[in-house]
């Protein structure tokens, strides 16, 4: 996927190193450095990012059907943002970034709306297996199943999946073992 146009990029300092990506917004200005004085020790998986079309609709059927909760909302001269995550999750944090464009101002209006379907979705585990059942159900009532609970061979377990507002799938499993898989493996880790 191709970003903004060359023309409309801004080269940021972000720590010592110039990420030719960054947009040049509020608080960060070229050649300013590093706005945030707490960053993580080691490079980390933070986050994944999804265009919308309403994000007060969006941050609600999130709050509504995850266990993702609103971390950090946002206006800028582009539109709006969020942040939700888990709060358990303070050390090793892991978003889901939601960015609503204002009509004319979308970075990448010119390219097709990306949506996570059929097979590209997000992953939420849940320990019960009931916990399948009822999501589906609520889902259902809601008009948001894309799929019914259905046992799947290992390692994917007994699943369900949602769509999210703008068509994003969403499978919610039980028993497909990625927690399980991470604490067998690197459960013992010093890190």
């Amino acid at each position: 996927m191709a970003g903004p146009s060359r023309a409309s990029r801004s080269v940021v300092v972000c720590g010592d190193r110039p990420a030719r990506h960054a947009e040049t917004s509020g608080a960060m200005v070229a050649g300013m450095g590093a706005v945030h004085a707490r960053r993580p020790p080691q490079p980390r998986w933070t986050h994944i990012a999804l265009r919308v079309s309403d994000i007060d609709a969006s941050i609600e059927w999130y709050g509504e059907f995850t266990p993702l909760e609103l971390l950090d909302r946002r206006r800028d001269e582009l539109g709006f943002g969020a942040w939700l995550g888990q709060p358990d999750t303070v050390d090793r944090p892991f978003v889901l970034v939601l960015a609503q464009f204002l009509p004319g101002s979308d970075p990448y209006g010119d390219h097709p709306k990306e949506v996570l379907a059929p097979f590209a979705h997000f992953g939420i585990e849940l320990p019960e297996r009931a916990q399948i059942d009822e999501v589906a159900d609520r889902a259902a009532r809601a008009g948001c199943l894309a799929m019914e609970p259905k046992a799947m061979p290992d390692p994917i377990g007994y699943i369900c999946m949602l769509r999210d507002p703008d068509g994003n799938m969403v499978e919610f499993s039980f028993d497909q073992g990625v927690y399980a898989k991470a604490q067998e493996v690197w459960g013992n880790r010093p890190f």
